[in-house]
């Protein structure tokens, strides 16, 4: 019998398998995504997915004694194990009671997990309710998350290096062990890493406070070990940093490749749903902004998240592009301090900081981003061109759409931006894509290309069309208000909105239907 292959060749972008390089991958359709990996071979695992722990010892540390004393648990006992340099540390008193995440249940036999999973019903016995969510102590992350942390979920957290994302789990264990926060029953917590040291986390940790005995600390790569530590210590929530730098035996490729990847996915998953183990997971992020690894990772994961911002800049932002659990609208604001994170409560006033005054080019406009709005600063340069095809930059906003406002203007208004470079910004680094930022990027290339300064307690929304009619936004009374409660005086709105926001006092509101009537209410205010 001939012996099967060895090798074969995976996409790096989606994960397809081929028995042979190919150019362009049928799949996802990227170019020279292929590399050779071995075929990983199939483990030996309980009926149930979970490999069972064997004899042995798991070593951990807890960031709540200062003395850095360590402790260990014997994989035979499942019981506190002596450690020759003394100490147990404080996991030994850590107590099984009813927590956050419900009391501790005794994990289902092998042959009751096989039935309960293997047996078929009609949709309509099936009995669910709400899931419950357990509050991470970071109101801008529980927003996010959609209310909180769902117990047995598996989160992936994407970002560039150094932006934040293990400080911001690392405070999420703090709260989570804290057991003020936790109403008397803190969370016990497993940070496993692959990257840095358990003396390195302590020092980032000693920046952040005082933590309990209820987080351990373990430092490895091997996912054989990892699955035996949380059978033995039996964690409520479980991190780890990062899934590029863990590896299985049974696949022989290096760690972060495709095949490792995926696995060490695989096994992750299975503990969460199994076990009902809450796992984050740590990504790290290629040079287009997505997450290292193949597409399936991010299918196989309950929640992905993204921490972005510049890491010169103080400010990070925290959304999901898939939540199984809540929407995928919101954003969370932070601020990078000397301490850790904090969160921005109010984003509107955090982003109009250091506003120029008297200066032409520069709007406020407001966007809605999941349930609450927040106030940007639009900015636009227009200069004289000599080249053939005018520069057209953009920074937090889409270049084809403005592009599509350019054209507008040029038409409707017969402003000659083709013999013009058009520069615009966001002020922030923020990325908007909702249309009701159109109306604001046509004001400040209008303010810029005449030289016309808006007056700063002016705000704009609106989108804008082809034929250079202003169109309604949704949720326009809710950017009023939030508009008023910021202090400004003027509202430059679609006219179509005028109906819903009704009588206001104290502020001007001013309906405008075409492009030209908005150059008509940005003279008048100047």
């Amino acid at each position: 019998m001939a012996k099967g292959k060895e090798t074969a060749f995976f996409c790096q972008n989606c994960g397809y398998e081929s028995a042979k390089w190919m150019g362009q991958c049928p799949a996802c359709h990227e170019w020279n995504t292929f590399v050779e990996e071995p075929v990983a071979q199939v483990a030996s695992t309980s009926s149930s997915g979970i490999k069972k722990p064997t004899a042995g010892v798991v070593k951990w540390e807890t960031l709540g004694d200062r003395t850095g004393k360590t402790g260990a648990y014997s994989l035979r006992s499942g019981k506190p194990a002596a450690i020759p340099q003394g100490g147990t540390g404080g996991a030994e008193g850590a107590s099984d009671a009813a927590s956050g995440f419900g009391r501790q249940k005794e994990p289902l036999s092998a042959s009751a997990r096989r039935t309960s999973r293997s047996k078929a019903l009609p949709l309509s016995r099936i009995t669910a309710s709400d899931a419950e969510r357990v509050s991470s102590g970071i109101g801008e992350m529980d927003r996010v998350l959609g209310g909180g942390i769902v117990p047995g979920s598996l989160v992936l957290v994407g970002g560039d290096p150094g932006i934040g994302k293990s400080t911001l789990l690392l405070q999420m264990c703090r709260n989570l062990t804290d057991e003020k926060q936790m109403g008397g029953f803190p969370a016990r917590v497993l940070y496993v890493s692959g990257e840095e040291s358990q003396q390195q986390i302590k020092l980032r940790a000693n920046r952040m406070g005082d933590f309990s005995d209820s987080l351990l600390v373990m430092c490895e790569t091997n996912l054989s070990d990892i699955q035996e530590a949380i059978a033995v210590l039996e964690p409520q929530v479980v991190i780890i940093d990062s899934i590029q730098t863990m590896y299985s035996e049974t696949v022989s490729s290096a760690p972060g490749s495709v095949s490792q990847v995926r696995e060490a996915t695989g096994v992750l998953m299975q503990l969460a749903k199994g076990l009902g183990v809450t796992i984050f997971i740590i990504g790290h992020v290629t040079k287009e902004g997505a997450v290292a690894g193949p597409r399936v990772l991010e299918h196989m994961v309950d929640t992905v998240l993204y921490f972005e911002g510049d890491r010169h800049a103080s400010y990070r932002i925290l959304h999901a592009v898939k939540n199984r659990f809540g929407s995928t609208d919101e954003i969370g604001v932070f601020e990078m301090k000397g301490n850790g994170l904090r969160e921005v409560l109010n984003p509107s006033e955090f982003m109009l900081e250091g506003r120029p005054e008297g200066a032409s080019g520069s709007v406020v406009a407001c966007s809605i981003e999941g349930t609450r709005p927040i106030l940007i600063e639009v900015q636009a340069l227009t200069a004289p061109s000599n080249l053939a095809y005018p520069r057209r930059t953009v920074d937090g906003a889409d270049l084809n759409r403005v592009n599509l406002l350019l054209a507008v203007l040029e038409r409707r208004l017969g402003l000659s931006l083709s013999q013009a470079d058009v520069y615009v910004n966001i002020a922030g680094g923020v990325r908007m894509k909702e249309p009701a930022i159109d109306l604001g990027i046509i004001i400040a290339v209008i303010s810029s290309y005449k030289d016309i300064v808006i007056d700063p307690r002016t705000l704009v929304f609106g989108e804008v069309g082809l034929s250079g009619e202003i169109r309604s936004v949704s949720q326009a009374p809710l950017r009023v208000r939030e508009a008023e409660k910021l202090g400004f005086s003027t509202v430059i709105l679609p006219q179509a909105c005028m109906k819903s926001v009704g009588r206001t006092e104290g502020i001007r509101l001013i309906g405008v239907r075409t492009v030209r009537d908005v150059v008509a209410a940005v003279s008048g205010r100047s």
